[in-house]
């Protein structure tokens, strides 16, 4: 099983500090989750069932009835593979890394590409796979392009997967309007873990054409969703008032830690998505540590094509002032010559 952010135990652990005195930056997941109403005891007592108004306020929200309802994008990150035909698959990357593990454990050739060369490998490949905005880097492409592509992959019969898990700070960036539909090739994958900060309650939704949705609901079986989970989704979808708050207040947020993270970055590479700021740089394991002995997990990677650090934001004044005093701590002369100069 691949390893994710999150893994607060395991620092704790490692670094021999009380697991209730981290600071995670580590997931990406806002810390200003949507406020999770009182659960009727009904929820709890019942079976979930599909009329109860979810798929209504998921297909308001985003703009389309083509929809199924899943516990979260992982299973269909796991299930699409088995259900598009076996053969070429170009993955964007870096990415997450779910993607190509389980594309690769279909059976499909799977090759990896920078953003600069999704043209010309869309006329390669028979479906591709793409974050966005991307996870860890924070790209993004012009819907025009991701419309183009989807159509040339669509004349050879090829498939648009598209994860829009981190999109819905920015919506004006999505696709999903057009998959099944004017773009019967494109799939669209969407989540309410991260700008909700609903990931414990494991709800994601796909876009598709019918057969694809059929296919996805088949192999979910019965009840995908509690009955908590449904409630908590349905609000959160319909709370319009809630998200016009919160995405300004995520953008404002995302700034700041960009100012904040200047120190780190004097090429000022990073790049600001609202949930996260992706910092490449080569001294990120390093960096990393340091900041796991002061008791804040950032994720750090370290792969041939990804090199960095991705932070996330601060839920709290004093966990904002936390950050700023150990991003303080890792700027000092003697914290750069005790690291040798990488931290």
């Amino acid at each position: 099983m691949l390893e994710h952010g999150g893994r607060r135990r395991v620092a704790a652990r490692r670094y021999a500090i009380p697991e209730a005195d981290w600071l995670d930056l580590s997931t990406g997941i806002s810390p200003h989750a949507y406020p999770v109403p009182t659960i009727a005891a009904e929820d709890w007592l019942r079976l979930p069932e599909d009329d109860d108004g979810l798929l209504d306020a998921a297909a308001a929200y985003y703009g389309t009835a083509r929809l199924v309802a899943l516990a979260g994008s992982q299973p269909a990150i796991q299930g699409l593979p088995f259900l598009l035909p076996r053969g070429r698959v170009g993955v964007l990357a870096p990415t997450y890394a779910e993607h190509p593990h389980h594309w690769q454990r279909a059976g499909h050739d799977v090759i990896r590409f920078a953003a600069a060369a999704l043209p010309a490998v869309a006329d390669t490949v028979d479906t591709l796979v793409i974050c966005q905005p991307n996870n860890p880097d924070a790209g993004c492409i012009a819907p025009a392009v991701l419309i183009d592509v989807a159509e040339r992959l669509q004349a050879r019969g090829g498939h648009l997967v598209v994860d829009e898990a981190f999109i819905d700070a920015t919506p004006d960036a999505s696709v999903i309007t057009l998959a099944g539909a004017r773009l019967p090739n494109l799939v669209v994958l969407r989540s309410l873990g991260k700008f909700f900060g609903l990931a414990g309650a494991r709800v994601g939704f796909v876009a598709a054409r019918p057969d694809l949705l059929a296919a996805l609901r088949e192999a979910a079986g019965p009840w995908p969703l509690c009955g908590p989970a449904r409630t908590v989704a349905r609000r959160a979808l319909a709370d319009t008032a809630w998200q016009d708050v919160m995405r300004p207040t995520l953008a404002e947020a995302s700034a700041r830690l960009a100012r904040l993270l200047a120190p780190l970055d004097p090429e000022d590479t990073r790049r600001v998505h609202p949930l996260f700021v992706w910092l490449p740089t080569p001294a990120a394991e390093s960096i990393a540590a340091a900041l796991a002995r002061q008791g804040i997990l950032v994720r750090h990677f370290a792969t041939p094509d990804c090199q960095g650090l991705r932070f996330g934001l601060p839920g709290t004044e004093n966990d904002w002032q936390r950050l700023e005093a150990a991003i303080r701590a890792l700027s000092s002369p003697a914290t750069r010559k005790d690291s040798g100069g990488t931290a």
